[in-house]
């Protein structure tokens, strides 16, 4: 484990925000995929999501985002800007939120040296910087590492790294109770149908969470209800309490998430 504790802003149990940090994602050259993956990880180990932002490559914006969010949530990953170019900043920002000086880190060169050789110009040594003290974040991909300082995770930002980075972590995270999540759905029922109906049912049910996705299927519409929560018989009991919902409204509820074209 490691000696992360849990941050002011915490409530149950712990949460985390995602900063993506990358000019190019806000100018839609790249897609970012990485948002999905982690907080379907994080679901799973009971660390819910609460929070992301896509921040510029603006060292001024990113102190302000990592200063706002360590403080606030459990945990923090940031993904992008810790490549060998100019306008990858990330790692100097992180180092001047945090107040700490920025220099090369004497593991991260040793990596860095052992997997370019001759090739290490540098650019490529640039990313063996990091805040002073910080911990190695491994990257088995591309070498060049991520890092973290208390409870801020600085990580690659393209995916296939970003995701080797995140599971070489992962078991260091200390998780929360995983919620119980289950879909009731029916084909020929909008949620604009139940949406009252769906309200008081949420109000009622206000121990768990309760999620309406609306889809089209077979040139029709259908919804997806999803309900999250804690207690498994309280979902449960929500769940029970949807399917007469449905019936009543002339639909017939299905067990389980269908499949169609998703409204939002």
């Amino acid at each position: 484990m490691n000696d992360t504790s849990p941050q002011a802003g915490s409530t149950a149990g712990p949460t985390a925000c995602v900063l993506v940090i990358g000019n190019e994602v806000l100018s839609g050259r790249t897609k970012d995929a990485n948002i999905n993956y982690l907080a379907e990880e994080l679901t799973k180990l009971g660390i819910p999501l609460v929070e992301c932002r896509v921040i510029r490559d603006v060292e001024a914006e990113i102190i302000e985002a990592v200063n706002a969010c360590r403080a606030k949530y459990t945990y923090v990953f940031t993904t992008g800007g810790i490549g060998s170019t100019h306008d990858d900043i990330t790692a100097k920002s992180v180092a001047a939120a945090f107040g700490l000086d920025f220099g090369t880190h004497p593991e991260a060169e040793r990596i860095l040296l052992a997997h370019y050789g001759d090739k290490a110009n540098t650019a490529r040594m640039r990313m063996a910087m990091t805040p002073a003290g910080a911990h190695l974040i491994d990257n088995p991909v591309s070498k060049a590492p991520g890092f973290r300082v208390e409870n801020v995770y600085v990580m690659a930002g393209v995916p296939v790294i970003a995701r080797a980075m995140f599971d070489g972590i992962k078991g260091t995270l200390k998780g929360g109770r995983i919620m119980v999540v289950q879909t009731v759905s029916t084909i020929g029922i909008s949620e604009g149908m139940i949406g009252e109906e769906l309200r008081v049912l949420q109000d009622h049910h206000a121990s768990v969470d309760i999620g309406s996705y609306p889809f089209l299927k077979f040139g029709g519409f259908g919804t997806n209800l999803v309900v999250r929560g804690a207690d498994k018989a309280q979902v449960e009991a929500a769940c029970a309490d949807i399917r007469a919902m449905i019936k009543a409204a002339g639909g017939t509820p299905l067990d389980g998430e269908t499949e169609g074209e998703e409204l939002k």
